[in-house]
């Protein structure tokens, strides 16, 4: 992360009003293997509890030139070179396709388990990244209010802050509720001793008869340690090479279908992928963290499709606003308003939910929305974390209606 963005997330933290978010971001909740691999093991998920992983993708994702109107002529007009062509394109049907770096999520869509959320936004859009993402966290379009959506699901559901799990670099305010805080997990290399001095310090971890209590208890945390690192990575090598590190995004991913398949009794994860904010050079920028997301995201629905856990995971992906529909004269887009919404995996129904926006009949410059965010959320609050929206959403009544199968 740049300091540009160091500084541009503070900024934002403050900016939303969840004081409380600023200081669960400097530490005062961190929790580290330890406490999660023993609450797995005294309180394991079950395995058919609902999981919601939460994906923030900061900056503002041109939704055009990721779910394409490749054969609408108001695109190609509005865009000229930033546009791509219908033969360059993913195809969806109804005339829109992924962009090219997607073939994971296309996978995805072919399967079944894709689900492309059209017009996605909120009324009165506001242009500004930080108070556009304050709504989106909150889910108050109308007034500023110092709780998460996701703090108020934990507020109304009990007090345990791992029942939620912050793996970005600052816990989101999404996360922050009035009485409680998601637990915050940064990711990092757990290395272990390697060779025969690996070897000796694992049989540490075994179990002997006739023990005591401060010997087993030892014993347990070496296991407990080993535990961790199988699940939430350490250093990678084979045959004595290190391997290329990954992107930010598939290790928060990896992290998060370790503790899911260790049985960590967390219903709710946040990750996160910035630098969408393309107001030049956007296609190769923008295709190349669409290629990263897929590249994060594909693998990660695979891997959890595979175990009774995993498969009761879904994921929802989303952005602060979407782009403006005329390109700016430095081949990227500025800020727009409405965009699409991913959501993804086995409880899933695949297909497009809402109507396309029309890229003639626009307010001001900037697609007009057809879904209201809400809606999204009290869907996935309900059908995912089995809870009434209504203490989510106080006084919204929409939902997405066919959205899971």
């Amino acid at each position: 992360m740049t300091i540009v963005q160091q500084v541009n997330r503070r900024r934002f933290l403050t900016a939303t009003g969840v004081t409380a978010a600023a200081a669960l971001a400097a530490g005062a909740t961190q929790v580290d293997w330890g406490h999660l691999m023993s609450a797995a093991g005294e309180n394991p998920l079950d395995p058919d509890a609902g999981v919601l992983v939460v994906v923030t993708l900061y900056g503002g994702n041109d939704g055009l030139n990721t779910v394409v109107p490749a054969s609408d002529s108001a695109y190609i007009n509005a865009r000229s070179e930033l546009a791509y062509k219908p033969e360059e394109v993913l195809d969806l049907g109804e005339g829109l396709g992924l962009n090219p770096g997607m073939k994971g999520f296309k996978s995805l869509w072919d399967g079944g388990q894709l689900a492309v959320l059209r017009g996605v936004g909120y009324p009165k859009p506001d242009h500004s990244h930080f108070r556009s993402m304050a709504i989106w966290q909150t889910a108050s379009p109308e007034t500023s209010v110092p709780t998460g959506w996701l703090g108020r699901w934990l507020d109304a559901t009990g007090d345990d802050p791992l029942r939620a799990v912050s793996v970005d670099p600052v816990l989101p305010p999404m996360l922050a509720g009035e009485r409680t805080a998601a637990a915050s997990l940064p990711v990092g290399g757990l290395k272990l001793p390697e060779g025969a001095l690996g070897k000796a310090f694992e049989g540490l971890g075994t179990a002997q008869a006739g023990e005591g209590f401060w010997q087993a208890r030892a014993a347990r945390s070496v296991n407990d340690l080993h535990r961790a690192v199988a699940t939430l990575g350490g250093s990678t090598k084979d045959k004595g090479k290190t391997q290329p590190r990954k992107g930010e995004l598939a290790a928060q991913l990896d992290v998060v279908a370790g503790l899911i398949e260790a049985g960590v009794p967390s219903r709710v994860y946040s990750v996160s992928l910035g630098g969408f904010d393309t107001h030049a050079d956007e296609r190769g920028t923008q295709q190349r963290l669409l290629t990263e997301l897929d590249g994060a995201l594909t693998p990660f629905a695979q891997r959890l499709a595979k175990t009774d856990r995993g498969k009761q995971a879904t994921v929802l992906v989303y952005s602060e606003f979407g782009r403006r529909v005329t390109a700016n004269a430095s081949q990227g887009t500025d800020h727009g308003t409405a965009g699409p919404v991913f959501v993804l995996g086995p409880r899933v129904k695949g297909g497009f939910h809402g109507a396309e926006p029309s890229l003639t009949d626009l307010d001001d410059g900037d697609l007009k929305l057809t879904t209201d965010f809400r809606d999204v959320y009290a869907s996935l609050v309900e059908e995912v974390l089995a809870t009434d929206a209504g203490k989510v959403l106080p006084g919204h009544s929409g939902r997405m209606a066919g959205l899971f199968a």
